[in-house]
C-alpha cells in the first residue's frame, strides 16, 4: 500500500483536477499525472476522467475514494501513535530504593523491563527511608520502594511481606535458641540504623514491650552485618537484606514473629507512561 498514491488521488478527486493538486503537494504536474496512472493500474481501472478543464471521479473512482480516504486517516493515527510509543519508550524513570531492594530486587527488574523496552532510561538513587520519602516529597523519583504504611499522599501498590530477622555473631549465647525471643534481644549490645530508617525493629521491638540496648548506630545496613561479625553487637534485619551475605552471621526469627510490607509509591501516573508501565511490571516480577 502506497499512502502517496492515495493523498495524489484524493487531492486531485477534491481539487478538481491534477495541475492543482501537484502545486499543493510539492509536485510536478507530469509527477501528479504518472503517480495517478501508477494508482489505476494496480487497481485495474481508471479513477478519474483527465480532460482540458480538469479531472473528475470515474464510477469506480467515487466507489473507492471514501474507503481510500478512511485508509488514509488510519494511517494518521498510527503513525501518532507510533511517535508516541517512541517518545514513551525513550523516557527516563527516576527510581528510589533502599539497600536490600537495589540489591536484591532492582537488577532483575531492569534487565526484564528494558527487553520489552530498551530504550527506557533509569535514574537510579539509593538511601534509607529517610531519603526516600524526602526524595518522593519533593518530586525527585517517579516511583519509590517504601514500606507500609506508605508516605501520606502517595499510591502504594503492596509488593511482598519480608520477615524480619535477628543476626547474631557466631557463638553468641542466643544462638542455641531455634528462634529468639524479642525480650532477650534487649540483654545483648544492639547495634541499629539511625533514627528515621529503623521504624522495621522499633514497631517489632515495641509490640513486644521491648527496648533494645543500642550501642551502635550507622547509616549504612552492610556496616551492621560487618560490626555484628566482629562480636560489636546484635541486630534485627529484613530477610531480603540477609539474602546472599558473606559475613560470617549466625541468622534466627524473632518471637513473636514480625515482618515489614515492601510496597511501591508513587505520585498519580498517566497510565500510558514508562512508570506506570515500571511500576505494573514490577508486581509481576516481585
Amino acid at each position: 500500500m502506497n499512502i502517496k498514491k492515495y493523498e495524489a488521488f484524493v487531492m486531485s478527486a477534491e481539487m478538481g483536477g491534477l495541475t492543482k493538486a501537484a502545486q499543493a503537494l510539492g509536485l510536478t504536474q507530469s509527477g501528479m499525472s504518472h503517480i495517478i496512472s501508477s494508482l489505476e493500474a494496480d487497481f485495474g481501472f481508471p479513477l478519474l476522467v483527465r480532460n482540458r478543464s480538469g479531472a473528475k471521479l470515474t464510477e469506480a473512482g467515487e466507489k473507492v475514494l471514501p474507503l481510500i480516504k478512511a485508509i488514509i486517516e488510519k494511517n494518521r493515527v498510527l503513525e501518532n501513535l507510533v511517535q508516541k510509543i517512541r517518545s514513551e519508550s525513550s523516557d527516563v524513570i527516576r527510581v528510589a530504593a533502599f539497600t536490600s531492594v537495589a540489591v536484591n530486587w532492582l537488577p532483575g527488574i531492569i534487565k526484564e523491563f528494558q527487553q520489552e523496552y530498551p530504550n527506557v532510561e533509569f535514574k537510579l538513587l539509593n538511601g534509607d527511608y529517610h531519603d526516600i520519602e524526602q526524595w518522593l516529597a519533593d518530586g525527585s523519583v517517579d516511583a519509590a520502594f517504601v514500606t507500609m504504611p506508605g508516605p501520606a499522599g502517595f499510591q502504594c501498590v503492596p509488593l511482598c511481606r519480608d520477615k524480619l530477622m535477628v543476626v547474631m555473631p557466631e557463638g553468641h549465647p542466643l544462638v542455641k535458641q531455634e528462634a529468639v525471643k524479642a525480650a532477650d534481644v534487649a540483654l545483648y549490645p544492639f547495634i541499629s540504623l539511625l533514627e528515621g530508617s529503623d521504624q522495621d525493629y522499633r514497631r517489632a521491638l515495641e509490640k513486644a514491650g521491648v527496648s533494645p540496648r543500642v550501642k551502635f548506630t550507622t547509616k549504612d545496613d552492610y556496616a551492621i552485618l560487618a560490626m555484628v561479625e566482629k562480636g560489636l553487637g546484635i541486630t534485627i534485619m529484613p530477610e531480603l537484606l540477609l539474602r546472599g551475605r558473606s559475613a560470617r552471621v549466625v541468622i534466627r526469627e524473632i518471637l513473636p514473629a514480625a515482618s515489614r510490607t515492601i510496597a511501591l509509591a508513587t505520585s498519580p501516573l498517566d497510565p500510558d507512561s514508562a512508570a506506570a508501565r515500571f511500576v505494573s511490571h514490577t508486581a509481576q516480577w516481585v
